[in-house]
């Protein structure tokens, strides 16, 4: 594919000026995608809808009509996303038979409505309730990162990193409950941004906990994502400035986010701080006691989003369905019929409490900097067999990121080097709710020295 691996930018330039009909880049997309060898990242294609869509881009783009920088770029969907005509099975089989959306989602109608092309619908773990991206039903992609045999792709976002990370597409939405796409951005090597919950519409967009759930892109650059994110709210353009480094304050949290680190991990992170440092960047180190008391709460009263999950498939697993699921997400869910309703209750009295006194914290143009994951992605193999390897893994793969849903924070995971057996490393920047501009500016000006 001559043009794969090329980022949005790179192909909007070609699109743009005439050097590349839409026509044919999209007919070259679902070429490469059907030819690959791992045909577990994508569950479905959309190949009619995308010629069609590529045909109505190329007519602008001649007729002097271009929508801008998207249009005519292929965008790829985690199957979590309705899309008009289509079955949302969200990773699992128990979905396959139910009615076709009758719409798109809101935020797949806004990306059309910029001109980007939607290829089609990528894996994902079963009812997006893993870190780690291990589907058995449709298979677990694979980490395009890897040498030495299958790693894990993260999840549950994991078609859609792997989508990017290979060069198949570039740009895929997934979403983000836990993780979802800070996850496989980090394990990939690719830019994952996590927005403020609210800060799009989830009409159309399938649940795991409505409290917790939120979306974004997975991209090659920050600026790409940012040019997405202006068309998943309907702007016709991005209206972000890059935020200048010096005298930005950035905090380094030591409570929780380092334990158990690898050492590869830690190293490429504090490599990349004292890169931002030499820049002109601000940077402490603080201890948030606060972190810790969140995974207190969920030892006493139960995880939020496996209350959450639970009350959404409460029917499915008391019935034939469970058996046609995978067998960690039904264990994994079952979890919340041991959360009473008034333990549901406090752990939301409690997050708001919390979350309140972690915004007092930090200043509302500080920003959280810390290792997106504390950990490269594991070998597959060994989390196959081995449930409690499974959990125990899948636990690790989730701290760091489930933080910043919980306090509800926005964030931005940028490559920042390699780890154990050169896998890649991610370092997050988050900030608090409704920041997202401030750390998308932020992450368009660091970006390049984060990556070294």
């Amino acid at each position: 594919m001559a043009h794969r691996g090329k980022n949005v930018a790179q192909l909007s330039s070609l699109v743009q000026s005439g050097g590349l009909d839409p026509r044919d880049l999209v007919e070259e997309t679902l070429d490469t995608v059907c030819g690959e060898d791992d045909q577990a990242i994508f569950v479905g294609l959309t190949a009619e809808r995308a010629m069609a869509e590529a045909d109505a881009a190329s007519k602008r783009i001649r007729e002097g009509r271009s929508r801008g920088v998207l249009d005519g770029i292929p965008v790829a969907w985690k199957d979590l996303f309705d899309l008009e005509g289509m079955v949302t099975t969200a990773g699992s089989m128990v979905l396959a038979e139910g009615a076709a959306a009758s719409r798109d989602a809101d935020v797949v109608t806004a990306l059309k409505q910029a001109g980007m092309v939607c290829i089609g619908r990528t894996n994902m773990s079963e009812f997006a309730f893993s870190g780690l991206g291990i589907n058995p039903h449709y298979g677990t992609p694979r980490n395009p990162a890897s040498r030495d045999g299958h790693r894990l792709p993260g999840g549950s976002s994991s078609g859609a990193g792997v989508a990017v990370a290979a060069g198949l597409v570039p740009v895929a939405i997934g979403t983000d409950t836990g993780g979802s796409v800070r996850i496989p951005s980090a394990f990939n090597g690719v830019v994952g941004y996590k927005a403020s919950r609210g800060r799009y519409s989830m009409r159309g967009v399938y649940p795991l906990a409505k409290s917790l759930d939120s979306l974004g892109p997975l991209t090659r650059t920050v600026q790409d994502a940012v040019w997405v994110d202006a068309a998943m709210r309907g702007k016709a353009a991005a209206d972000l400035a890059r935020a200048p480094l010096s005298g930005l304050s950035l905090v380094v949290p030591e409570t929780v986010f380092f334990d158990g680190i690898e050492d590869g991990v830690a190293a490429a992170f504090e490599q990349a701080v004292d890169r931002l440092v030499r820049a002109g960047a601000s940077v402490r180190r603080q201890a948030f006691p606060i972190f810790s008391e969140l995974f207190e709460l969920v030892r006493e009263k139960g995880a939020l989003v496996t209350a959450e999950a639970f009350a959404l498939h409460k029917a499915r697993l008391e019935g034939a369905d469970a058996a046609r699921m995978d067998p960690r997400v039904v264990a994994r869910t079952r979890l919340g019929a041991n959360i009473s309703m008034p333990d549901y209750i406090a752990i939301l009295e409690a997050r708001e409490r919390m979350t309140a006194a972690f915004s007092g914290m930090v200043g509302r143009q500080e920003l959280l900097v810390s290792p997106t994951l504390p950990h490269v992605a594991a070998k597959v193999a060994p989390l196959l067999d081995d449930d409690d390897a499974f959990f125990a893994m899948n636990a690790k793969t989730l701290r760091n990121t489930q933080i910043g849903n919980f306090f509800d924070l926005c964030g931005v995971s940028i490559p920042c080097g390699t780890g154990e057996a050169g896998m890649p490393v991610g370092l997050l920047l988050s900030g608090l709710h409704g920041t997202d501009d401030h750390v998308l500016g932020v992450a368009m000006a660091a970006e390049e020295i984060v990556r070294g």
